[in-house]
């Protein structure tokens, strides 16, 4: 879709430069047989160009590709009416990246929703100073979550304030449903208790955007087509408790350093498995920690995250996030591939695998 998108607009860009030769006469132009003056000529020149910058913003996936498109469609089409019977065709590659466009711009408009929240998040942590985790500080905890930190690189490295995390990988709405690829980048930020999670997923060859916002134990799920349509939006006291389960499972997975945070309390420890128990904002979830010998953490249960029950209702369900592959990623040992499932009743299902790209610690910018 991306390759014949870049097409349109750089062959129909190139078309217009017909118009600029005729116009100066640098060779016969026998599509065109009205007139072009040098001025109108220029314009032609011009609205190539545009939809040629348009094509290499699009490639290079700059988010305002659309502006330059707007302007260049408006050019060609004022140059179209100019010239109506020898270009009136042009009209239906207009109409069609007109439509592009405007998915592109929800595309921008949405997105940005996202981006204002990571702004005030980084600039909340912007000032804070680089402070090392020691092993004075991780003594309280139970010896397979020492070994995990340990084994992760945490030790003597800065704190985590936050973190920005890229995956990629399929996700799918029920066991009927056709996997969808995805990417993602994501935003946590530990002290506000916030996770900013913007996903792009193509379904049945269409594109599909969601944004998941949690701020102190209030969430919501915005799903839409072509970044326009509302697909699914969810919120609501049962989001919050869902998506304090999925903060603190960010926390476990992803930023082992923050796992001195004051808000767990470490209940039970049965050999290579420790039970925590994670408080935000009057929210209180929990969860069992499954670790191997190596000191990697293998496995995240909680019986405490909700989703939708066989009789279509919001209904706590076991949740597991089984983990492997670990490799160097940021400088840490962190897993590079994990799984969501949901052990409803009658068998569990799998929804989502995510393989960890980047990950980057104390953003600033």
């Amino acid at each position: 879709m991306k390759l014949f998108i870049l097409f349109l607009i750089a062959v129909h860009g190139l078309i217009h430069l017909l118009g600029f030769v005729k116009a100066f006469h640098f060779a016969e132009v026998n599509q065109l047989i009205q007139s072009i003056s040098k001025p109108a000529g220029l314009l032609w020149l011009l609205t190539a160009l545009l939809f040629i910058a348009t094509a290499v913003l699009y490639f290079f996936e700059k988010e305002a590709w659309w502006i330059t498109s707007i302007v260049a469609l408006i050019l060609s089409q004022i140059l179209i009416f100019t010239s109506w019977q020898d270009a009136k065709f042009g009209t239906v590659a207009n109409v069609l990246i007109l439509i592009i466009t405007v998915i592109g711009y929800g595309t921008y408009r949405f997105s940005n929703g996202y981006k204002r929240e990571v702004v005030i998040g980084l600039k909340q942590t912007a000032l804070a100073s680089d402070v090392l985790l020691t092993e004075a500080e991780i003594q309280h905890l139970p010896e397979p979550v020492r070994k995990y930190l340990r084994f992760t690189g945490a030790m003597n490295k800065p704190k985590v304030r936050n973190f920005k995390v890229e995956f990629a990988g399929q996700i799918r709405k029920d066991e009927q449903s056709e996997w969808m690829p995805f990417t993602s980048v994501q935003y946590n930020f530990m002290d506000a208790s916030t996770r900013l999670f913007f996903m792009k997923a193509t379904m049945k060859h269409l594109p599909v955007a969601g944004f998941h916002c949690f701020k102190n134990g209030t969430a919501f799920m915005d799903i839409r087509l072509f970044s326009l349509f509302p697909v699914q939006y969810q919120t609501g006291a049962e989001m919050g408790v869902a998506e304090t389960v999925t903060f603190f499972n960010d926390m476990c997975c992803i930023a082992p350093a923050t796992l001195i945070d004051k808000r767990i309390k470490w209940l039970e420890t049965q050999g290579n498995k420790v039970k925590a128990e994670f408080t935000n904002n009057g929210i209180a979830i929990s969860a069992w920690l499954y670790f191997n010998d190596r000191g990697e953490l293998i496995n995240f249960v909680s019986n405490d995250r909700y989703a939708v029950s066989e009789n279509g209702n919001m209904k706590q369900i076991p949740w597991t996030t089984p983990l492997k592959e670990y490799r160097t990623v940021g400088g840490h040992q962190l897993t590079g591939y994990a799984e969501t499932i949901y052990a409803y009743p009658k068998g569990d299902f799998c929804y989502g695998n995510f393989r960890l790209t980047a990950i980057e610690y104390n953003c600033k910018k």
